[in-house]
């Protein structure tokens, strides 16, 4: 008999995958079902199957739509480890965020900023072991899922919105980051102005352009999230160089007293230190956000399990307290009241010390490197978040080419357009901040816990009350940041 399809080797196993039950929406799809390998003797030495002789009626014979369960071969599947599982965490946890860190800091002081920076890296992480819980449990494959397994489909839909607004906003916000320090603002050099004068590399949007088109499509059309391992260790050791370069610059200046004294405190003096408080603190609620990545990543871990995906988030947030710690610090104490929303800018004069202008290369041109490499992790999330909301019940991206290209091309073409709308990175924190980033971070996974506690795998009384704790908190900040928000703009506007 023809056929297309291509022999399996006998001592590969195979995978049967049921496909989504769209009469039971609030239950997402089963694992697989694994089946031990095939003996092709033993089968052909057996005349009877299911009571019956095999031969040609073998197709007849079969209770099941074949079908309905895609065949994987295993043996081409390979996960990966704990090390590249904390990289693609990291990266997605430590990208433009961290440059609005010293901002915060100037707004909350250094005692309050710490405190905070701290205390959210816990929270997250312990948002992060709940939600990996419950997964498993659940045998969910993504956010989404989990979210329709405990609050039913309707809250799927605005997960995965959720999902891709604060994504594509990120993705914006790199964007404008490599703009301003490549090109130049209004108020600050590019490094292409400083290096090679005035050109066409002036034209803010053809550049972004180009660094979409040359360094980032290519990228990000790749599938799978295990193929950013390496790209993501080279984010994650770029943005050391910069703290490192960072703290350097502000010890010496320390040292010889070049250091104006900082604030340790916030300021209530006046109305725009308030505001500039409300705003701050959703930002800080944003910096952790990874939780959309973390069933992408948990999926492709060689023997995926709870206990292996918590040490690879709590090895995570350590390195990101520390990183970001670092940052905020050094940070402040470097350009102090002048600090900007994106301190990349203040990365263009002279910081007083010796060679000043190979520090502030080195400190600028790596972190655009950075956040190249930082860029595809995100986008990832997004495209498979789209994938899932607008292709339903189609074949998995891994499985359809044209329709990766297609998303990756367009999806790409919307970001670039977000960044020639958006003024500054400030701009767009704030609001996903205080919408998008805190649902995602703390509301969905609180809810989660809360739902899915009442059955089987209950929660203990720490676990609820920190539960309870995050979504009170969560929701509280969402509606002091949205105020600050209107406000802000309110007063702007006058």
């Amino acid at each position: 008999m023809d056929s297309n399809y291509s022999a399996i080797p006998k001592n590969s196993h195979l995978e049967l995958q049921s496909r989504y039950d769209s009469e039971n929406p609030a239950v997402p799809p089963k694992s697989h079902v694994k089946l031990s390998s095939f003996d092709e003797e033993s089968f052909l030495d057996s005349k009877n199957l299911n009571g019956q002789d095999g031969g040609d009626d073998f197709d007849d014979n079969l209770d099941f739509d074949i079908a309905s369960y895609p065949l994987i071969v295993e043996g081409s599947k390979q996960g990966s480890g704990i090390s590249g599982a904390v990289f693609n965490l990291t990266t997605s946890i430590i990208g433009a965020g961290i440059m609005a860190l010293p901002a915060t800091m100037k707004v909350l002081g250094l005692v309050w900023g710490s405190i905070l920076i701290i205390l959210m890296g816990i929270l997250s992480e312990i948002s992060v072991e709940l939600l990996v819980r419950f997964s498993v449990s659940c045998k969910a494959s993504s956010y989404g899922e989990v979210v329709q397994c405990a609050l039913g489909r309707p809250a799927r839909i605005l997960s995965e919105i959720c999902i891709i607004v604060n994504n594509a906003g990120v993705l914006v916000v790199y964007l404008i980051i490599m703009g301003d320090v490549m090109s130049g603002s209004l108020h600050h050099l590019g490094v292409f102005d400083q290096w090679l004068g005035h050109g066409v590399w002036d034209h803010r949007m053809l550049l972004i352009f180009a660094t979409v088109v040359v360094f980032l499509a290519p990228l990000c059309a790749l599938d799978k999230i295990d193929s950013l391992s390496l790209t993501s260790a080279a984010s994650v050791a770029l943005a050391v160089v910069f703290v490192v370069v960072a703290c350097g610059i502000a010890f010496i200046k320390l040292v010889e007293g070049k250091i104006e004294s900082p604030r340790m405190t916030p300021d209530f003096g006046s109305k725009k230190a308030i505001l500039d408080l409300l705003v701050v603190i959703p930002i800080m609620t944003n910096a952790y956000v990874c939780h959309f990545n973390v069933q992408p990543i948990y999926n492709e871990l060689e023997g995926p399990s709870s206990q292996k995906m918590n040490r690879v988030g709590r090895i995570t947030t350590v390195l990101c307290v520390v990183i970001y710690s670092l940052t905020a610090i050094a940070g402040y104490l470097l350009f102090g009241k002048d600090t900007e929303s994106d301190i990349l800018t203040n990365f263009d004069k002279d910081l007083g010390i010796r060679f000043s202008s190979v520090l502030n290369y080195i400190v600028r041109v790596g972190y655009i490197f950075h956040l190249l490499l930082v860029f595809p992790v995100v986008h990832f999330s997004l495209r498979q978040t789209v994938d899932a909301l607008v292709f339903e019940g189609s074949p998995p991206l891994t499985e359809s080419r044209k329709r990766c290209f297609i998303l990756t091309l367009v999806l790409l073409g919307l970001i670039y357009l977000g960044s020639t709308v958006i003024p500054n990175i400030w701009t767009a924190f704030k609001f996903t901040g205080a919408t998008t980033a805190v649902s995602l971070g703390f509301i969905f996974p609180s809810l989660i816990a809360l739902k899915l506690g009442r059955k089987g795998d209950g929660l203990s009384l720490v676990e609820k009350t920190l539960s309870w704790l995050m979504l009170i908190m969560a929701i509280a900040v969402s509606i002091v940041g949205i105020i600050g928000n209107v406000y802000s703009l309110r007063s702007k506007s006058e």
